[in-house]
């Protein structure tokens, strides 16, 4: 018997050592999990009230657990099919944000190093948008031209056309209207002040700090590409609770 307890007890050590990994595995992934769920749901409660809308938050493959102490990721991809930039409706977004810091202070939510998005328009969402501002009432139809660049806005049914063309100038869009007219005679100028207003004021409000650097008139309406550096995020308002991983 005596001989026999050493063996045994040297062959119980693998075992042991391999349980031990096991649980150690077990532990990690675990809380890895956790931490990713709960710095997803962070991020998302952050960038929505950034965005506007609905999104979707990407923390990709980097490790979160140590992450979560320090409250700072390399980088986070936003998506959202409904995001609303100043009166625009149904932008589709898909955002990557760099080096994000969430440590808060009283005036601060956090900063990012830097951002850049894809954001898409379609003549659909661009109609609901004139309509939701009180103008698709004499609108009917919104229709692109990719190779002159330019919206298309049937008026009154049809018998008036609204031409316009969006171009980056500098760090903002502007809306060009290159013809306005109801069977050759110009329509009034309000209407077409309305329409191009509206269209400006969604194409110049941006989050986090974005300019535009490209836009495209494409078959469905209106591809633009976005970029940003340092940026603040700014505290929580009023009644809002501030934002803690």
């Amino acid at each position: 018997m005596t001989h026999d307890t050493a063996p045994r007890r040297r062959s119980r050590v693998p075992l042991i050592a391999g349980v031990l990994v096991i649980v150690v595995i077990a532990a990690l992934v675990g809380g890895e999990f956790y931490a990713r769920n709960r710095v997803e749901n962070c991020l998302t409660t952050q960038f929505e009230s950034e965005l506007g809308s609905q999104i979707d938050v990407d923390l990709g493959l980097q490790p979160v657990l140590f992450s979560l102490a320090t409250e700072k990721f390399s980088s986070v991809d936003i998506s959202s099919d409904d995001t609303k930039f100043g009166p625009a409706q149904d932008m589709q977004v898909q955002a990557t944000v760099n080096d994000v810091d969430l440590t808060s202070t009283d005036t601060t939510s956090g900063q990012i190093g830097s951002s850049s998005a894809d954001v898409t328009w379609s003549t659909g969402g661009i109609l609901a948008t004139l309509q939701e501002q009180g103008v698709g009432s004499v609108v009917s139809g919104v229709t692109s031209d990719p190779a002159a660049g330019t919206l298309k806005f049937a008026i009154v049914g049809g018998l008036a056309e609204l031409t316009v063309k969006p171009v980056v100038q500098g760090d903002t869009i502007e809306v060009q209207t290159t013809d306005a007219s109801i069977l050759g005679i110009g329509i009034p100028t309000d209407l077409a002040d309305s329409v191009v207003s509206v269209l400006t004021d969604s194409l110049q409000a941006y989050p986090l700090g974005m300019t535009p650097d490209a836009l495209e008139v494409t078959d469905t309406g209106i591809h633009m590409t976005l970029s940003g550096g340092q940026y603040t995020i700014p505290a929580a308002q009023g009644g809002q609770q501030q934002v803690t991983c």
